[in-house]
């Protein structure tokens, strides 16, 4: 069949997309760009906030016209939804033909010729043939999904509930994949999982993601291997010693804090504090002085008073991160903090939000006006044809997420390739600058 996927939500999602992409390809399905032509679509669904479910069910809507306008026989919805909301989507949304688990997408051959209604196995189930995949992100930057899941138990979080517990991936069928990843001249390798910092603590007793680090820093043709989702109670001394001597690895981690005052991460449920997250950052940047620093934060937590609101400010503002983001609090219905006293106010939450950030552009514009008139290594995305202009990435900047580098160059640049810039001009977010030849 002509099948066309759909993937929403995260890039532990996309992973998943790509490995439903490989199996497909392999079993004879031919992959198409094209709705009207699509006989198959299959949609990777996530519903982690009510906006992502909103998404994810007005998509399923619009594609299931297509059995009336176009060549659609099958709809299939994999993902997150699917595992939360089996019964109820399949009985509201008629359109839909078969629904396979979050971690079944392994199934999605047999979920294209099957003319049974739902394939959702145990949210603890470990999904097989990884290493069928086809990238989807260029032909030289790709994520590494380490594990599955997690034990966290957040109290906002509904991941527990829909993905399982936390499930590492062996060591070597990692290893292996990245191989696979270097041969076809991926050059930059972004490890991903609901918490990297854990690798390992289940199949092996202990956290091995140190050693997994540097066993991919032996693999021949990565240049940059990043770091995303590093829960700061679970980041040790030997994680760092091993991003401050390995070349390879990106100076640049991803730690969610969702919030600094003590109040607020206990009904959290998270199993740190404001002293720990700023011992870390201080630590981190002693010893890795140009790290780049990312977090994410949550506005208007149940519970949350002006006074925790203005001390999470004073906290961004005393630690100036490189990159942030801030999340509107979600009650997610089956998570714990939905049914808490005290919920806030959606337009308070969302006037404390773009305090933050307002004062986080802040923030960043200082510290890019710092890079004016230094050189800087900048991966080469793409070009913008009508600024005349290319467009990368420093190490500073993960893919979809931070800023980029505007690269003015009189010769051709390609994708995928490293180059050394002058930053000529800034804004907030970006930097703007001219090739060095």
């Amino acid at each position: 069949m002509k099948v066309l996927l759909i993937s929403l939500g995260c890039d532990k999602n996309l992973v998943d997309s790509e490995v439903m992409l490989g199996l497909l390809h392999k079993a004879g399905h031919e992959i198409t760009n094209d709705e009207n032509e699509a006989e198959a679509v299959v949609i990777n669904t996530c519903s982690f906030i009510k906006d992502a479910k909103e998404e994810s069910i007005n998509t399923i809507i619009e594609m299931g016209q297509l059995k009336k306008t176009g060549n659609l026989k099958k709809l299939i919805v994999a993902g997150c939804l699917s595992q939360r909301y089996k019964d109820e989507i399949l009985t509201e949304l008629p359109e839909i033909d078969t629904i396979i688990g979050s971690t079944n997408y392994d199934k999605i051959v047999e979920a294209i010729g099957t003319s049974q209604k739902s394939i959702v196995d145990s949210i603890n189930y470990m999904p097989t043939g990884i290493s069928e995949r086809v990238v989807t992100t260029g032909s030289y930057m790709a994520y590494l999904k380490i594990a599955e899941g997690c034990s966290k138990m957040c109290t906002y979080c509904i991941i527990p509930y829909i993905r399982g517990r936390y499930r590492s991936i062996p060591m070597e069928e990692l290893i292996a994949s990245a191989k696979k990843l270097a041969e076809e001249g991926i050059k930059e390798l972004v490890l991903v999982a609901q918490e990297t910092t854990l690798y390992g603590t289940d199949l092996y007793g202990k956290k091995m993601l140190p050693e997994l680090l540097k066993e991919l820093c032996k693999i021949d043709g990565f240049e940059w291997i990043r770091l995303l989702y590093c829960y700061p109670e679970e980041i040790t001394d030997e994680l760092i010693d091993v991003m401050a001597s390995e070349e390879k690895i990106c100076h640049y981690i991803d730690i969610p804090i969702q919030h600094s005052e003590n109040d607020i991460l206990k009904k959290m449920g998270r199993k740190t504090d404001k002293e720990s997250i700023s011992s870390l950052i201080n630590k981190l940047r002693d010893k890795i002085p140009d790290i780049a620093i990312r977090t994410s934060l949550i506005s208007g937590f149940p519970g949350e008073t002006k006074e925790l609101h203005e001390g999470l400010l004073d906290f961004v503002d005393e630690f100036e991160f490189d990159r942030l983001g801030v999340f509107t609090y979600s009650a997610e219905e089956g998570t714990p903090a939905a049914s808490f006293d005290n919920q806030v106010d959606e337009k308070v939450a969302e006037n404390w939000r773009d305090e933050i950030m307002s004062l986080q552009q802040e923030i960043s514009y200082s510290k890019n006006q710092e890079m004016l008139g230094k050189v800087i290594k900048v991966i080469i995305e793409g070009y913008l044809t009508d600024d005349d202009v290319y467009v990368g990435r420093s190490y500073k900047d993960a893919p979809s997420v931070d800023g980029l580098v505007f690269v003015n160059s009189d010769r051709e640049l390609m994708s995928g390739t490293f180059i050394d810039v002058l930053i000529t001009d800034v804004n907030e977010y970006d930097l703007t600058g001219d090739v060095v030849e």
